[in-house]
């Protein structure tokens, strides 16, 4: 897939946005970025990577963003103060966040997994970037982390992959509310228990992400609150096809299943 448009990504070294940055530069975009840690001369080596592929690298003062063509990132962390957040505001570049534009490219694929919980995330996001590659789907993994059966001297940050297959996995958060931008063809429920939100926020958050997915994955094991269980409870009139997942005594709930679900050519 080529994209073709030019992006800026204000804070490129940001463990969501570098990956995110790697992904278009390798979908044939112009991407640019900046961020404070660069100016700060902190981890050299990721900015590096950065730079070998292709990606240009500016001080956050503003000198990156220099046309309305631009389509500039930034988290909500990032303060409209920031040079080039005002830089952007004059010309009248388009503005997107990183959760905004991961999503785009995940409901645009022809198999977005998505991958949610309160804990185990960039775990689970590699294990299944793992498998799909290893069965042969070369898929893209958008992940929070850097996966290490991906690690190469090529590719020391390897927290995205590119890849030419149908899959798009990739992590989705709850904290910002961002979970309910995608929409998932597989979505894959973690352990939910109380972190930045409310457990009836958090309820309502997954609950609709499973809602919206034509099949989901659970862990019930090791479901301590009864949370997963009593989500899929919820939401037991939707349309997704539900399969639990867990481990007792050595003997897996429904894995096999899942899995040939999600890897089945």
């Amino acid at each position: 897939m080529s994209d073709g448009k030019s992006y800026f990504f204000v804070g490129i070294g940001g463990s969501g946005m570098m990956p995110l940055a790697m992904i278009l530069a390798a979908r044939g975009a112009t991407v640019a970025g900046s961020d404070r840690a660069l100016d700060a001369g902190r981890v050299p080596a990721k900015f590096d990577a950065l730079k070998d592929r292709g990606i240009a690298l500016f001080a956050q003062d503003g000198s990156g963003v220099i046309s309305a063509d631009q389509i500039v990132v930034a988290s909500a962390a990032v303060e409209e103060s920031v040079p080039d957040v005002v830089a952007a505001n004059r010309l009248g570049a388009k503005r997107t966040t990183r959760a905004e534009l991961n999503a785009s490219l995940f409901n645009a694929a022809v198999l977005p997994i998505g991958v949610a919980g309160t804990s185990g995330k960039s775990t689970v996001t590699g294990m299944i970037g793992w498998i799909l590659h290893a069965a042969g789907r070369d898929p893209t993994v958008m992940n929070g982390a850097v996966m290490k059966n991906f690690v190469s001297t090529d590719a020391p940050f390897a927290s995205a992959l590119v890849g030419q297959g149908d899959a798009f996995v990739s992590e989705v958060d709850e904290s910002d509310g961002s979970i309910a931008l995608y929409r998932p063809q597989i979505a894959v429920l973690n352990n939910v228990s109380v972190d930045h939100k409310t457990l009836d926020e958090l309820r309502t958050l997954f609950g609709d992400f499973i809602g919206r997915a034509g099949r989901a994955i659970a862990n019930i094991i090791g479901d301590a609150l009864g949370e997963n269980n009593r989500i899929l409870r919820d939401k037991r009139n939707a349309s997704a096809q539900i399969a639990k997942v867990g481990f007792v005594h050595g003997h897996a709930i429904d894995k096999y299943a899942a899995a040939l679900h999600v890897v089945k050519a």
